[in-house]
């Protein structure tokens, strides 16, 4: 299966929220057709509405046989959608689920034991292409299909793939929950600028692209972090003295951020229950 046979046999989204949305705006401007798309959503936004002006399908059915069914629906709704589209399974449609906590043992219980499924874990900045999505595939879903997931999901940023589903949890304990983590460490970092005289809108657009700027810099840099961290502290210097305090083995970072990453991956482990 390739990207031409999708064009030819259609790609199914169940569910287009804002995740979704993300990828379908990657896939349409990636060059896959409006008229190749189908959608189920009970909740349509005003921007998928006007899509249909272009030939996509919205609550229309699906076809006969779509290339991909991508099921982007909460978690909670899993088993009240997947019955809808059960017709799919033991067939010629890759199942991709972006589903938070859906083991894939569920899907292969509900579809069918022989139908290729796909888990995958996005993240947010999959809105502005800068996501990074991991993979993993059931027996079923063979390199053509892990390959054909991959051209998707590369819309909407970079993709990774796992050795085994037991790395999910802690993929989404990271990348999948890290987004959040990241933005409270921007509302804190500007709160704490506050606390030293700043004006708050200053205090928030300093913090903002410090963090946004220095993620980029850890993505595009030759050294690795530990070394631009280095590179940027003095012996003795302003730096020195907040990273004594955020690098302190018991109350910094590296306990702060363990435990923290820990409770997501314990949660996602007992959702998957």
């Amino acid at each position: 299966m390739n990207m031409q046979d999708v064009h030819r046999r259609g790609l199914g989204l169940l569910g287009c929220g804002k995740m979704g949305s993300a990828m379908l705006q990657g896939w349409l401007a990636q060059g896959v057709p409006a008229s190749s798309v189908w959608v189920i959503d009970p909740y349509p936004s005003d921007w998928l509405q006007g899509l249909t002006t272009q030939g996509l399908h919205l609550n229309d059915g699906l076809p006969d046989s779509p290339a991909i069914l991508l099921v982007a629906v909460k978690p909670q709704m899993m088993r009240e959608a997947l019955p809808d589209v059960a017709r799919y399974g033991d067939g010629a449609t890759l199942f991709i689920s972006v589903a938070a906590g859906t083991p894939i043992a569920l899907f292969e219980d509900m579809l069918g034991p022989e139908t290729p499924i796909i888990r995958a874990m996005p993240n947010t900045p999959a809105a502005i292409a800068r996501g990074i999505t991991a993979i993993v595939g059931n027996a079923q879903a063979g390199e053509d299909a892990l390959d054909l997931a991959e051209d998707l999901l590369s819309a909407v940023g970079q993709t990774v793939r796992l050795d085994g589903e037991d790395q999910m949890d802690a993929v989404t304990a990271v990348s999948g929950s890290g987004p959040a983590y990241v933005f409270h460490l921007i509302e804190t970092l500007a709160a704490a600028g506050v606390a030293q005289g700043l004006p708050a809108d200053l205090a928030m657009k300093l913090a903002k692209a410090t963090v946004g700027g220095a993620g980029q810099l850890a993505e595009d840099a030759d050294d690795d972090p530990a070394q631009l961290r280095v590179n940027v502290t003095s012996p003795g210097g302003t730096t020195a003295a907040a990273l004594e305090v955020l690098m302190n083995p018991d109350t910094g970072f590296p306990d702060l951020l363990s435990r923290a990453v820990k409770a997501a991956a314990d949660r996602g482990r007992e959702l998957a229950r």
